[in-house]
């Protein structure tokens, strides 16, 4: 198991892309500390039944990363942090001249403020350690732009800055920092919206998929939470040492346009 010993705290990791991510880290090997801004029986169960399944150690802290405060008491209760994934996320739709102020600053604040500040509290901790690797999740809209998201695609943006940045601070350090940009990627959420679409547009299923959710990505699939944690671990290994400060598109040809 290549990350043995690591330990990697996963934002907005009690579902979708972060619960897939925290799964393929934990079959690599790694401890794993989960994360959302709930505090149910069921969220610490997740981290038990990662830890029985994978054999490693598993926790859930619950941190409203809305807070900056919250987001570097997260890394602080963790302990240790050789792998950090900001994940955590939102979504609003809306015209520029009706987007709500107070969606905007949730937004920046939970995808954006956010991975400053756990990365603020990582990076000492990944020195000390002599070992460390941070993935920010962006998007295909962190490197092209769509109407009404503004706050989404501006969050997105910073996150791909923010961790050329980090990268650089990093760059003589045994760390690396870069930013996964997933296109479509099928998780509960996009498959609760997809009756919605059909009926909507009038559309089968196999039509709606292709030709509304997925109209900007080519291959006209999903990406899969697995397939995004395959990502992730693979940054983790050593054949990713010299790779950082850069973004890794697992959006099926969106941006290749």
């Amino acid at each position: 198991m290549e990350l043995k010993g690591k330990t990697a705290i996963v934002t907005g990791s009690n579902s979708g892309i972060g619960l897939g991510v925290a799964t393929e880290l934990a079959r690599a090997g790694a401890d794993i500390v989960l994360n959302s801004f709930t505090e149910r029986d069921e969220d610490h169960k997740l981290a038990d039944d990662l830890a029985r399944e994978h054999g490693v150690e598993a926790r859930y802290i619950k941190a409203d990363l809305s807070k900056g405060d919250e987001a570097r008491a997260l890394i602080e209760r963790a302990g240790r942090c050789d792998i950090l994934m900001n994940n955590a996320g939102i979504q609003h739709v809306a015209g520029i001249e009706d987007f709500p102020t107070e969606k905007w600053d949730a937004i920046i604040a939970i995808m954006l403020s956010s991975a400053f500040h756990t990365m603020a509290v990582a990076v000492p901790m990944m020195r000390e350690a002599g070992w460390g690797r941070i993935i920010n999740l962006a998007s295909a809209h962190g490197l092209r732009a769509s109407p009404y998201k503004s706050a989404y695609v501006a969050a997105k943006h910073g996150v791909v800055g923010l961790t050329k940045v980090v990268a650089l601070e990093t760059a003589e350090d045994p760390i690396t920092a870069n930013a996964i940009c997933p296109g479509y990627v099928m998780t509960p959420l996009v498959e609760s919206q997809i009756p919605d679409t059909m009926e909507k547009y009038g559309m089968d299923r196999d039509t709606a998929i292709k030709e509304v959710i997925l109209a900007r990505q080519p291959s006209k699939d999903f990406a899969t939470v697995e397939q995004i944690g395959g990502v992730a671990a693979f940054l983790c290994s050593d054949a990713a040492q010299q790779i950082t400060g850069t973004t890794l598109s697992v959006d099926g040809g969106w941006t290749a346009r």
